[in-house]
C-alpha cells in the first residue's frame, strides 16, 4: 500500500530499514518519527503533524495504521501544563488531545521525545552496543571518550515527558550533536530528513560498535569455567528435552506458558563464564529488556554434567526461592496503587551446558523474551569489557515494570483464544482429519506440533499455518518405537512440552476376511494400535513430568462399535483404539490428563486413507462410484449429511477447550447418526 504522505513513506523506509536488522534494535523496541506539513480538513490550512511509531508497534514490520498522527503543535503546547515529573503518567492521556484525525495506533510514552527535539526526523532505538555504553558504570566518560561532542550523554530517566524535555534542552545547548546515549537505556538520533536521521543512527551504532572492539577487554565475562561449557550436541539435546517440561511445568506455576530454547555461542559463553552468576543477579537494564525477561533470570548453579534427576531437583529447589525472592522484591517497591503482581515464575532459565529457556504467554512471546535475554547478554559483555555494567536500580526497574501506563498496554490486548499455551501433537497431520485439526488448533491459539510418515505435506501444512512459531512439521513413523520417542523429544524441544495430543495417524486395506492377510493385520494394527500406544505411552510421560495436565483424543471410527463386511483388520484396531481410550482415561485421570474419543464415519473428502485405495475398495463393496462415495455415505444416515474433516476438529475443540473439563473416558461419534453405531 502506498503512504498517504511523502513523509509517511520516508518514515516507513527509514523504520524498515533499521528495524530489519537486530544491530540496530530489538524485536517491537523503539521508535521513529517524522514530521511534515499537511491540510486540515477542516480548517482548509496547512498545519504540521508529526507521524510517530504507536505503542506496541515493529519497526522492521511498520505500516502506516501504526503509526500514531499528532498535531506537532498541541503537543509542543503541553509542555506548558506539564505537572512535572511527579504526575507524568498524566501526560500520555494529554497525547489523546492532540491526535489528528481518527484511526490509527495509540501515541507511546515516547511521543514526546519526537515531538520536542528540533529535528524533522527522530530515531530512538535500543541497539546492544549503545546500551553497552549506557549501562557502564562510567558511561558518560565513555560517551565523551567514543564520540566527542557529537553524542552527548543523558542520565537515566524513566522514559516520559520529562526525558523528551531533557533531551531537547540538551540538543538547544549543543546544536552540533547528532544524537545521544540515554543512561542506562539505548540511543536517539535526528536529522533535518530522514536519510539524514537514519544515517546519523548507524554512524551512532557503527562508532558505538568500533569502541568496543578497540578498546575492549579480552574475556569481559572472567576466566571460562570448562565446567559448564556446552555439551556436545546429541547430549545437550537430550537432557533439554528431558528437562523442559519440568522447567516449563514450574515456569507455569502462576500462569500457563509456552517455551523456546536457545542453544546459541553467545548464550553458552556466557553460562561457562566466571561472572556468570553475580551478572545474572544484576539482571537487565533497557526497559524493553527487562519487561520481557523479567528483573533477572533463574540459574541453575550446577555444572554441565549434572544428572538430570540432580537437575531437576535442584531446579525446583531454586524456583521455590526464585519465587519467594520475586515477591520480596514486589512488596519492596509496591505502592498501595501498583497493580497486583503479575506472577512469581521465571520468564529466562539458564542453564549450564544446555542452554537457555525462555517463558511467554504464546510462541512468539517466548522466543522474543530469548532473543532480548541474548541481547542482555551482548550488553552485560560490552560493558563489562570497558568497564563495569551498572544497570539501572532496582527500584527503577520496578517503576517501569509496573508502571500505570504498562498495565494498561496490558489490558488493552485481545482476550486469549481458548486453547492460547497449549502445545499440541497431531499425528498423521499432515492431511485429512488431521489437517483440519491442526488447522483448527493453530486457529484457537494452540501450538501445534505435526506429524507424519509424509515430511512434505506435514511441513505444507505447517508453512500454511504460519510457520515455527505457530506449528512445526516432523516425520514419524508411529509404529516405530525409537522415531516414536524422537519425535516426542522433538516436540518438547519446540515448544516446551506437550499438552494436547491428537493420535489420528492411520491408514485402511479393506479386503474380506479370507483374503486379509497377516501382513494386512500387522500393518494396520501397528500403525493404529501400537502407534497410539507409542505415542500415548511417550507424551504421557511429558504430561505427567510437567504436572499440567492434559488431553490425549483418540480419532477411532465408528467402525469401533459397527460390525460391517470386509474389515476385519481395520475394525478390529479401531476396536482396539477405542477400548485403549477408556484404560487410559481410568489409569491418567490422577494425572489429571483427560482421555477421549471420536468416531468418525464416512470422511471421503481430503482424506488420505480414501485417497490410497480404502474410497475404490469401499466404492466397490458397496456397489457405487468412487467419486460418488461420499454422497452415499451422507444417504445412509439420519441427518443426510456428509461429514467432513472440519465437523471431526469442531469435535476435538470441543472435547479440549474447556467446556467440557470433567469428561473422560467418552467417544464422540461424528458420523451425521449411524444407528446401528450408537453407543451402549
Amino acid at each position: 500500500m502506498t503512504a498517504t504522505h511523502e513523509s509517511v513513506a520516508a518514515l516507513l523506509e527509514r523504520s524498515h530499514a533499521l528495524g530489519s536488522d537486530p544491530k540496530n534494535t530489538n524485536y517491537a523496541g523503539g521508535n521513529t518519527s517524522a514530521q511534515g506539513i499537511a491540510t486540515d480538513p477542516v480548517t482548509g490550512e496547512e498545519t504540521e503533524l508529526l507521524w510517530v511509531k504507536g505503542s506496541g508497534g515493529d519497526l522492521g514490520t511498520l505500516q502506516e495504521q501504526g503509526l500514531a498522527v499528532l498535531r506537532l503543535d498541541r503537543v509542543r503546547a503541553l509542555a506548558d501544563v506539564y505537572p512535572g515529573v511527579d504526575r507524568e503518567d498524566e501526560m500520555v492521556a494529554a497525547f489523546d488531545h492532540c491526535l489528528h484525525g481518527k484511526g490509527g495506533a495509540a501515541p507511546s510514552i515516547d511521543t514526546a521525545m519526537h515531538a520536542l527535539v528540533d529535528a524533522a526526523h527522530v530515531d530512538h532505538l535500543h541497539p546492544d552496543a549503545g546500551i553497552a555504553i549506557a549501562t557502564a558504570a562510567d558511561g558518560e566518560r565513555l560517551t565523551r571518550e567514543c564520540f566527542g561532542d557529537a553524542v552527548m550523554w543523558v542520565p537515566w530517566r524513566r522514559p516520559g515527558f520529562q526525558l523528551g524535555l531533557d533531551i531537547a534542552a540538551l540538543q538547544a545547548e549543543n546544536p552540533q550533536a547528532i544524537g545521544c546515549i540515554l543512561g542506562g537505556h539505548g540511543i536517539t538520533a535526528w536529522g533535518d530528513t530522514s536519510a539524514e536521521a537514519q544515517e546519523n543512527s548507524l554512524r551512532i551504532i557503527a562508532e558505538a560498535t568500533a569502541f568496543l572492539e578497540r578498546t575492549g577487554t579480552v574475556e569481559p565475562f572472567g576466566a571460562p569455567d570448562s565446567s559448564r561449557d556446552a555439551l556436545p550436541e546429541a547430549e545437550r539435546r537430550a537432557k533439554a528435552s528431558a528437562l523442559f517440561p519440568v522447567i516449563r511445568g514450574l515456569a507455569s506455576t502462576d500462569a500457563p506458558v509456552v517455551g523456546h530454547w536457545t542453544d546459541t555461542e553467545a548464550v553458552h559463553e556466557f553460562l561457562a563464564s566466571e561472572k556468570l552468576a553475580p551478572l545474572a543477579e544484576l539482571g537487565t537494564s533497557c526497559p524493553d529488556h527487562f519487561l520481557r525477561t523479567k528483573v533477572k533470570p533463574l540459574v541453575l548453579d550446577l555444572t554441565a554434567d549434572a544428572s538430570v534427576e540432580d537437575s531437576l531437583a535442584r531446579l525446583a529447589e531454586l524456583h521455590e526461592a526464585y519465587r519467594v525472592d520475586y515477591s520480596a522484591y514486589y512488596q519492596r517497591h509496591a505502592e498501595p496503587d501498583s497493580p497486583a503482581m503479575r506472577g512469581a515464575d521465571p520468564a529466562i532459565v539458564l542453564v549450564p551446558g544446555v542452554g537457555m529457556f525462555s517463558f511467554g504467554a504464546d510462541k512468539q512471546t517466548a522466543r522474543v523474551a530469548g532473543e532480548f535475554y541474548v541481547n542482555a547478554i551482548n550488553v552485560m559483555r560490552g560493558a563489562e569489557s570497558i568497564s563495569t555494567y551498572a544497570p539501572i536500580e532496582e527500584s527503577e526497574k520496578f517503576r517501569i515494570e509496573y508502571w500505570a501506563l504498562e498495565e494498561a498496554k496490558l489490558q488493552r490486548k485481545p482476550k486469549p483464544k481458548p486453547l492460547a499455551t497449549r502445545v499440541a501433537l497431531v499425528t498423521g497431520g499432515g492431511s485429512g482429519i488431521g489437517k483440519a485439526t491442526a488447522t483448527r488448533l493453530v486457529a484457537e491459539g494452540a501450538c501445534v506440533v505435526i506429524a507424519d510418515l509424509n515430511l512434505e505435506g506435514a511441513q505444507a501444512v505447517a508453512e500454511e499455518l504460519g510457520g515455527p512459531d505457530k506449528a512445526v512439521a516432523l516425520r514419524a513413523d508411529v509404529s516405530d518405537e525409537d522415531a516414536v520417542v524422537q519425535a516426542v523429544a522433538d516436540a518438547v524441544l519446540a515448544f516446551g512440552g506437550l499438552d494436547l495430543i491428537v493420535n489420528n495417524a492411520g491408514l485402511s486395506l479393506s479386503k474380506p476376511l479370507l483374503e486379509t492377510t497377516a501382513k494386512d493385520w500387522d500393518l494396520q494394527h501397528d500403525v493404529m494400535a501400537r502407534g497410539s500406544f507409542l505415542v500415548s505411552r511417550e507424551t504421557a510421560r511429558v504430561m505427567i513430568a510437567q504436572a499440567m495436565g492434559g488431553d490425549i483424543l483418540y480419532i477411532s471410527s465408528k467402525n469401533s462399535v459397527f460390525a460391517g463386511p470386509n474389515n476385519i483388520a481395520y475394525s478390529a484396531t479401531k476396536a482396539d483404539q477405542a477400548h485403549q481410550v477408556r484404560l487410559l482415561a481410568a489409569e491418567l485421570g490422577g494425572e489429571q490428563i483427560r482421555v477421549n474419543g471420536i468416531n468418525p464415519d464416512g470422511v471421503v473428502r481430503g482424506s488420505g486413507i480414501f485417497a490410497g485405495g480404502w474410497g475404490a475398495s469401499r466404492a466397490k463393496v458397496y456397489g457405487v462410484q468412487e467419486e460418488d462415495l461420499g454422497e452415499f455415505y451422507a444417504q445412509r444416515t439420519l441427518l443426510k449429511r456428509e461429514v467432513l474433516p472440519e465437523n471431526v476438529a469442531n469435535a476435538v475443540f470441543a472435547l479440549t477447550a474447556g467446556d467440557l473439563s470433567h469428561t473422560t473416558g467418552l467417544h464422540i461419534p461424528v458420523d451425521a447418526g449411524v444407528a446401528a453405531a450408537f453407543l451402549r
